[in-house]
């Protein structure tokens, strides 16, 4: 069965309630260091699909303007 490849929504979705996640009752600071370094790697792919996404948008705008 082919996985599911999660969008640019669904991720900054998972970033915000990681954030979050800071901020509850359910933080523990042992498990801090871990998720700060899973949501920085999450960041940047999220940052890179968008460049991606920034990307399709202008050869998209070059192929409309001819």
């Amino acid at each position: 069965m082919a996985q599911k490849t999660e969008n640019i929504s669904e991720k900054i979705d998972r970033l915000k309630t990681g954030v979050d996640w800071f901020y509850s009752d359910d933080f523990k600071l042992d498990e801090a260091s871990e998720k700060y370094k899973g949501l920085t790697k999450l960041a940047k792919e999220i940052e890179a699909d968008l460049q991606n996404l920034k990307n399709e948008i202008k050869v998209i705008e070059e192929d409309f303007s001819k």
